[in-house]
């Protein structure tokens, strides 16, 4: 069980599925992850964050936020 949890909703209209697909994807090859970190969709992107330490959950809070951000300036890069 976890000390620590925090729960995300982004929506990002027509962007938000593109955003999910990438910021999921990069959780997958992350097994050595210290946090429980699960990704779902349904119209919007639902994070949540499980960590037994607080310091873990920053870190993860941090690397996912910067990820969609990243993942958002991208998109509108390219003009999607």
């Amino acid at each position: 069980m976890s000390n620590y949890n925090a729960k995300i909703e982004i929506s990002a209209g027509k962007k938000t599925k593109s955003i999910f697909h990438s910021i999921e994807t990069d959780n997958k090859f992350y097994d050595e992850n210290p946090t429980k970190t699960n990704f779902s969709f349904d119209k919007k992107i639902i994070i949540t964050i499980d960590a037994q330490e607080i310091s873990h959950l920053r870190a993860n809070l941090n690397s996912t936020l910067r990820l969609v951000q990243t993942s958002n300036d991208s998109i509108e890069a390219v003009g999607l």
